[in-house]
């Protein structure tokens, strides 16, 4: 058995406590008396939270275990322990600590708003750490590995409709629906700008007769290297260079300029790069080792 890395445990249950916070910000403070079922199990325990006035936390929990003994297997030894732990911290934070605090029952739809952004935000920081909320997480990911052909996306969505629309005969209002797909689309855009938009950048590429230049140009602009690599214009026959160049957001501007300085006849590509890792860039993450 290895040894236990303080530093990296240290730094999970900062991010399970700080997502906890906010994710049960999301469901307790906002959605909990705004009358709108979100996805996943803790619509559920909404659900049943409105009907009677079971707790939300306990609920969630209690919903999950079924979840957990048939999929444990599947995920692994290493995601099921901190998904596991990150359950508990984050239904105990629900039941106990927001409880003590008073809940939002103003606009319906600031409150789908609110509670998708707040639920987003803190799922990110869980999901960042490799680890889970369960519940339909864990169907999804379990699915995933028997059959990795299934639509990630298609798959979480028909679940969250589901439970989404379950909320109408359950709140009495098709508004209850509205509402829950309001939140369900704050929250998928919030986990997209945090996980994904944190690291993402765009690709830059140059095709050019002049691929030194240009790729000095770049670096002097910039301080971004550059890949030269030949390629050949189908039409013309004729050899360039392709110059590719991977930069921040901010710095495309400056790197295009650089580009058609040099070479005003250059061809020039700018891709969406929705995450770059490497020098300049996020570190590498370094996967954990089996066993």
């Amino acid at each position: 058995m290895g040894r236990v890395n303080w530093k990296e445990l240290a730094t999970d249950l900062a991010f399970d406590l700080a997502g906890s916070l906010l994710y049960g910000a999301g469901v307790y403070t906002f959605a909990l008396k705004g009358g709108f079922a979100t996805g996943g199990v803790s619509g559920l325990a909404l659900i049943f939270n409105y009907l009677w006035g079971l707790p939300v936390g306990a609920m969630s929990l209690g919903l999950n275990l079924p979840l957990v003994l048939l999929t444990w297997r599947t995920l692994g030894r290493g995601f099921f322990l901190k998904s596991l732990r990150t359950m508990v911290i984050s239904n105990l934070v629900i039941d106990l600590l927001f409880p003590l605090f008073p809940v939002y029952e103003g606009s319906r739809l600031l409150a789908a708003g609110f509670s998708g952004v707040l639920m987003g935000a803190g799922l990110s920081l869980i999901y960042m750490r490799g680890s889970s909320t369960g519940g339909s997480d864990f169907v999804i990911h379990a699915a995933k590995r028997k059959a990795p052909h299934i639509s990630f996306g298609s798959l979480s969505l028909a679940i969250d409709a589901s439970i989404i629309l379950l909320g109408i005969p359950a709140f009495g209002d098709i508004d209850a629906a509205l509402y829950g797909m309001v939140s369900a689309f704050a929250l998928t855009i919030v986990m997209d700008k945090i996980i994904y938009g944190a690291g993402s950048g765009k690709l830059v590429l140059v095709i050019t007769t002049e691929g030194q230049a240009v790729s000095r140009a770049i670096d002097k602009a910039v301080e971004r290297g550059s890949t030269l690599v030949d390629v050949t214009g189908s039409y013309s026959g004729l050899p360039r260079r392709m110059v590719m160049c991977a930069c921040s957001n901010n710095e495309v501007f400056k790197v295009r300029q650089a580009a058609y300085r040099v070479d005003p006849g250059a061809l020039v590509m700018i891709c969406e790069a929705s995450e770059v890792f490497g020098e300049g860039f996020r570190a590498p993450e370094v996967g954990e080792k089996a066993g």
